[in-house]
């Protein structure tokens, strides 16, 4: 019996650190180790660093050319199989440094839609992986193709393949006009779908946030969705949906989205954004931060630059920060979020006593005597509020509820 299991791709990490004053968007020592966890998730091992200061990039090299000589020696002397830079590359630089090593080349935008390839699980997520990179490698189609077939599989290979990728620009032209018309349907049938929550009354809260800060483990606490979460970068992709109910019988579908990372590729957000829309039109943002992380606040930066992006602003967002379990000290709440544990369970109540409070449709306790006569009412209440306490007298049904607005003013003149 014979085993064939592949070998582990030695990697090599590159980039060029220029001083940019939006951190966000330059190559630092927090993206160079984001960058190795990327590596690490798509199943490679990082064995080597290389980082030029420099203020500009090299339009044809990326790197001056000096420390180009200093990579190559480092790819003989590691026995290296591939080199991933921080940054997107053009069509040029990745050529010509291919070129110049010898070795696969790939950049952050196509390490992060290689990893979304391997994560897809869902058909409509497997659509939207292959759109965004067929639109990524249209214009590096030139000299690709050879390069993929020379270096093999692995890192960087996964999703349409390569055969696909060798066709002329028309054929991969219309694989992406076909996708985009696929993907506009499932679009429209989500927005049916939207639409007829709205109609019932169901209130959406979208759950959005950095990869890795928590959101799929706390989905699965509070709603028991056993959603496959790992610590890992980008551990889960498609979106997911689970209904809870509040206290005064409020039903709330909690949308799990796809986490955001920095210099997240424009081709990705693009063929995601039918699945991001689910944080533009819900009713609530709950924020997720992993509070144990250093780089928290350029976290929250990164998402809500992205929110902005694809117009989800000017709704009621909760911080919730995450992972506190690691942290020596922290508060419960504080004016702008809630400090939790979704792993061991803590301060969930005070979450979903903030979601309460943010979400549509607050009610509020009354007491009424709903008179025999409206029998029909009764039954209304029964399924459409939270009902305390129930008893009979000789003017009709006394019932101690929980109402929203709309359901004050039907019962107004029997509240006692």
């Amino acid at each position: 019996m014979e085993y064939n299991e592949q070998k582990q791709e030695r990697v090599i990490l590159a980039g060029v650190h220029r001083g940019l004053r939006d951190v966000l968007n330059d190559t630092t020592d927090e993206s160079v180790a984001e960058l190795g966890e990327l590596v690490k998730t798509a199943g490679g091992e990082v064995v080597g660093e290389m980082i030029q200061n420099k203020p500009d990039l090299e339009t044809a090299t990326y790197m001056g050319e000096g420390k180009l000589e200093e990579l190559k020696n480092a790819v003989d002397a590691l026995n290296a199989d591939a080199v991933v830079f921080d940054d997107e590359l053009s069509p040029v630089q990745t050529r010509n440094i291919t070129d110049f090593l010898g070795i696969k080349v790939l950049d952050r935008s196509m390490l992060i839609l290689d990893i979304f390839a391997m994560r897809a699980k869902s058909g409509e997520g497997k659509l939207q992986v292959e759109l965004a990179q067929l639109k990524y490698r249209l214009p590096r189609l030139r000299g690709f193709g050879t390069e993929m077939s020379r270096t093999g599989a692995g890192i960087g290979t996964r999703g349409p393949g390569e055969t696909r990728l060798e066709n002329d620009r028309r054929h991969i032209r219309r694989r992406i006009s076909a996708l985009e018309q696929e993907i506009e349907e499932l679009k429209k049938h989500r927005g049916l779908i939207r639409g007829r929550r709205k109609k019932d009354g169901v209130i959406t809260a979208a759950l959005v946030g950095y990869t890795n800060a928590g959101k799929s483990t706390l989905l699965n606490k509070l709603t028991d969705a056993d959603v496959f979460a790992e610590d890992k970068l980008f551990a889960t992709l498609d979106p997911t949906s689970r209904m809870i109910t509040l206290d005064d019988n409020r039903k709330i579908l909690l949308v799990d989205t796809v986490g955001f990372i920095r210099k997240l590729p424009h081709h990705l957000i693009e063929a995601f954004k039918s699945t991001l829309e689910e944080a533009v039109q819900a009713d609530v943002l709950l924020h997720i931060i992993d509070a144990s992380n250093e780089q928290a606040d350029n976290h929250i930066a990164v998402v809500e630059k992205v929110l902005s992006d694809i117009g989800a602003v000017g709704k009621p967002i909760i911080n919730v920060y995450n992972k506190c379990d690691r942290l020596e000290s922290s508060p419960d709440k504080t004016s702008n979020g809630v400090y939790i544990s979704a792993k061991e369970g803590k301060n969930i109540e005070k979450l979903i006593d903030a979601l309460a409070a943010a979400a549509p449709g607050q009610k509020q306790q009354v007491k009424a005597c709903i008179p025999y006569s409206a029998g029909a009412l009764v039954n209304e209440l029964h399924e459409t509020q939270k009902v305390i306490s129930e008893e009979y007298s000789d003017g009709g049904t006394v019932m101690e509820l929980m109402v929203d607005a709309q359901m004050y003013d039907k019962i107004r003149d029997y509240i006692m």
